[in-house]
């Protein structure tokens, strides 16, 4: 054996535990993604639902500004 097919087959021995890291990583940067998409998701959530009650309390505040004039 030359010394390049000892190396071909040192990789091909490995190959299965490079398919397993490959996948491993694969993963772990869907699980990071989706996490992501989570986080992002909840944080405008929480943003529009802030929104809704100041729109609420302004709404309230000039209905009874609005009771009180009459």
């Amino acid at each position: 054996f030359s010394w390049d097919c000892y190396i071909l087959f040192q990789v091909l021995d490995n190959f299965p535990v490079l398919l397993y890291i490959l996948a491993a990583k694969t993963l772990l940067l869907c699980l990071a993604f989706a996490g992501t998409k989570i986080y992002q998701s909840k944080k405008a959530e929480a943003a529009l639902k802030r929104q809704q009650e100041l729109k609420r309390k302004a709404e309230s505040n000039l209905t009874e500004e609005c009771k009180k004039d009459d």
